[in-house]
């Protein structure tokens, strides 16, 4: 499908309905559309100002309080975009620094959800290994939730984030801005349409970590702590260690202990289209085949260079509509710069993005989509048929969300006002992140694992689910 059959379609989803307001239904945390929303941003710089910019130059969000444990990451963050030659980022930097400067700043997020009155809702923007703790302590409070991706370190907390949405009702959304895009939803619309009949197979893959931050390397020496850092509040629920160069500001996605690797990173975009077109349960079986861990293998400080992961699905579900004939399902994904094998029916020349996108195999042809949906191409098993062209005339059918994938932050807070739905709440979230980590704990097993129905791992210890907490960082109940 090219651009000028997303024109076709842009202009039909015009006339398509946005995501359903539920101001009818009020609720925990609800604020009325005339009342301004308070948000604390835990994880202020990086990732954080980057959620935090929409924010700020929204009229109705008031940014009340920060929590990070480098203030001077933040204000290199804000400063990055005053002196950046992109008007754009300047007026953003402008309306950043004035939301910092009106809020109370805080070391210890702890501390915040404990202190700071009249929150309406977070932002967390932390590495992973303290999304848990921190949207579990707000949810706790009544507090809405905008926690970035990966949602959780373990699968586990995963769990665990999903039960406590469900049981609290707060608003809540995940940083996997994709899944608000135009695009996204078309490539499901296709999918679910039939346009490639039943869906056998889906491979996705990300070049990263290549050029991004480094794995399949030792551990950096000790160092001294950097003036500013907070290194044990870094350290969050690990135990008690050096500061090592290398883990911030960035690094830390692939070490263990604090990131996932680049299948929780990029895994929230790319297995997302998949999971959600397909309306895929729990896999039965779980592979990771990969490259050397960096380090020592029974304590490895960093994760694999790369990684081929295989799921086996033993039925699509039923939102999957055409796309599901009964069949089981092979999904296989690939990062550190490998690629599936060049489609058998693609014509000379044809080649992957190598950044990263997602291959539906189906039983009349293939959907090859990149990051966020974008760019899609069809490859037909029939040279005869256009696929194309039938894929342009499937009917709208989800609702789009004001803003597309700008707009993810912004329908975070159009949910907690009440005229909107969360485009990527915790319970369907919590459940694609889910399926992300079981890949990370196949390869922490060493060996394929077995899932049961209900998410019991069947030849292996249950450990590979979960992680140690450190004294004074155990996940509330």
């Amino acid at each position: 499908m090219n651009r000028r059959s997303f024109v076709r379609t842009t202009a039909a989803a015009s006339a398509a309905p946005f995501v359903v307001p539920r101001h009818v239904l009020g609720g925990a945390g609800y604020v009325a559309p005339s009342d301004t929303v308070a948000v604390g941003v835990i994880g202020a710089g990086g990732m954080g100002a980057s959620n935090a910019v929409p924010l700020s130059m929204m009229s109705d969000v008031r940014i009340a309080a920060i929590a990070d444990v480098d203030m001077g990451r933040v204000l290199s963050s804000v400063q990055g975009r005053l002196e950046s030659d992109d008007p754009d980022a300047r007026r953003a930097g402008e309306a950043l620094q004035t939301a910092y400067d009106g809020a109370a700043q805080y070391h210890d997020f702890r501390e915040m959800l404990a202190e700071e009155p009249g929150l309406d809702g977070v932002v967390i923007a932390t590495p992973d290994h303290v999304h848990a703790i921190a949207a579990l302590m707000a949810m706790d409070r009544g507090l809405a939730v905008y926690a970035q991706k990966p949602l959780t370190y373990t699968v586990d907390e995963s769990r665990r984030l999903a039960a406590k949405a469900a049981a609290t009702g707060v608003v809540t959304q995940m940083g996997n801005q994709g899944h608000s895009g135009d695009d996204g939803r078309r490539v499901v619309e296709v999918v679910r349409a039939g346009v490639l009949g039943p869906i056998r197979e889906v491979q996705s893959w990300t070049n990263r970590p290549n050029g991004w931050w480094p794995q399949g390397v030792p551990a950096t020496e000790p160092a001294p702590v950097p003036e500013g850092v907070h290194w044990d509040l870094y350290l969050g629920p690990n135990a008690e260690q050096p500061y090592r160069p290398g883990i911030h500001p960035f690094g830390w996605r692939g070490w263990v202990g604090f990131g996932v690797g680049s299948l929780g990173d990029m895994g929230a975009h790319l297995v997302d289209f998949p999971v959600w077109a397909l309306d895929l349960g729990r896999p039965d079986r779980v592979e990771t085949r990969h490259t050397p861990w960096g380090g020592d293998r029974e304590d490895p400080a960093t994760y694999p260079l790369a990684t081929v992961t295989t799921y086996h699905f033993a039925r699509l579900g039923a939102a999957a509509g055409a796309a599901d004939s009964g069949q089981d399902l092979a999904m296989t994904w690939y990062d550190g710069g490998l690629l599936p094998p060049t489609p058998s029916i693609a014509p000379d020349g044809f080649t992957l993005d190598p950044n990263g996108g997602v291959i539906f195999v189906g039983d009349r042809g293939m959907l090859i989509h990149e990051t966020y949906g974008t760019n899609p191409r069809f490859l037909s098993a029939d040279p005869g048929v256009d696929l194309e062209a039938e894929a342009a005339d499937v009917p709208v059918s989800i609702p789009r969300v004001e803003g597309g994938i700008r707009g993810h932050e912004m329908n975070w807070i159009r949910a907690i006002q009440g005229e909107a739905e969360a485009s990527s709440p915790f319970g369907y979230a919590a459940h694609l992140n889910e399926i992300m980590l079981l890949g990370v704990a196949a390869m922490t097993a060493g060996q394929p694992i077995a899932v049961a129905p209900d998410g019991r791992i069947t030849n292996h210890d249950a450990s590979i689910l979960t992680r140690a907490y450190r004294a004074g960082w155990e996940l509330p109940s």
